[in-house]
């Protein structure tokens, strides 16, 4: 076998461990590096898109279709409230073990460990619509700002020296390194209930695969889509309240998509608050769940928008 032959499979065995251990043979300087797309290593991503066809062969019942909505829901507001307002802006308090539990629930919505995803969206915080900015639409295009990026192998690191309060706890680096984990025990136990209620309750008319198609396949993409608007669209359609660096905007429809975060000039003008929706008729679903988890006691200390931030685009939109 030649050097360049014994290089290739190098290579291509790499990219097949990190399948499993997302942090096999790679540097956190590989973040810096060119948007080249890594097919093979987002190969399970285009197969979980290609799944959704299967519900051709697996059919339909209404347990399916609702639990796959029932699923959408659950799994965006462990997005929206656990991955987005707690890991990365830390806008309330947890406990220890309610934040595993949250990075747990979070991990079943397939976007990968919350430290690269806290980590992530801090640096496009910090560079939002620049051109280090991994899903600006100002920057890459539409398409690119809406999914393409989550493809590219500079975007696959997690950049820990942007999440050391997250990066402390051995329990959360040790779901961001083998985040597939998750996401295969959940499908799998998606299955096993089809399975389950196909011998036990026959009337529903649900089956292992339709479970599996319904609940896992077509409702995961859903919401990774659903989420991935807030990247893409959130910066081109809707209002500007106040006249923040970036594109961001504000939209009732994308808020309805994803549980509030359609409230994206608002976020970007006080990212620090447990609340997105800064008036009361701007609708976040994330907040009042936030409030009910607050009411039982398992989280504390949501920091609110203050009333100078809220009211500033009075003088902001009339200076600029």
């Amino acid at each position: 076998m030649t050097a360049g032959g014994g290089g290739r499979l190098q290579a291509l065995g790499t990219a097949l461990r990190r399948w499993v251990d997302s942090h096999a043979g790679i540097a956190e300087h590989e973040a810096d590096g060119p948007l080249r797309v890594d097919w093979l290593r987002v190969a399970p991503f285009l197969g979980l898109h290609l799944a959704c066809l299967a519900v051709i062969w697996v059919g339909w019942s209404w347990f399916s279709v609702a639990a796959a909505l029932a699923l959408y829901l659950v799994r965006m507001f462990s997005i929206t409230g656990f991955y987005h307002r707690y890991f990365s802006h830390r806008t309330f308090k947890t406990t220890r073990a309610g934040q595993f539990a949250f990075a747990l629930l979070g991990m079943t919505s397939v976007q990968r460990g919350p430290l690269w995803w806290a980590a992530h969206h801090r640096h496009h915080h910090a560079h939002a619509d620049e051109d280090q900015d991994a899903h600006s639409p100002r920057r890459h295009g539409m398409l690119w700002a809406h999914v393409g990026w989550i493809t590219a192998r500079a975007n696959f690191p997690t950049r820990l020296r942007l999440v050391p309060d997250l990066a402390k706890f051995p329990e959360l680096r040790f779901l961001d390194r083998f985040d597939v984990l998750v996401p295969v025990l959940f499908a799998a136990a998606l299955f096993g209930l089809g399975a389950a209620l196909a011998a036990w309750a026959p009337g529903l008319g649900v089956t292992g695969p339709q479970l599996l198609v319904w609940g896992f396949c077509i409702s995961t993409v859903a919401l990774l889509h659903g989420t991935f608007t807030i990247n893409s669209l959130a910066h081109r359609i809707g209002r500007r309240r106040y006249p923040t660096k970036d594109d961001s905007r504000n939209s009732w429809l994308l808020a309805l998509i994803t549980l509030g975060e359609g409230w994206h000039n608002n976020h970007h003008r006080y990212p620090a608050a447990a609340r997105q929706g800064f008036y009361w008729w701007e609708f976040d679903p994330t907040y009042y769940g936030l409030l009910v988890l607050k009411w039982l006691g398992v989280i504390w200390d949501l920091k609110p928008v203050p009333a100078r931030v809220r009211e500033s685009w009075r003088t902001e939109r009339a200076a600029a």
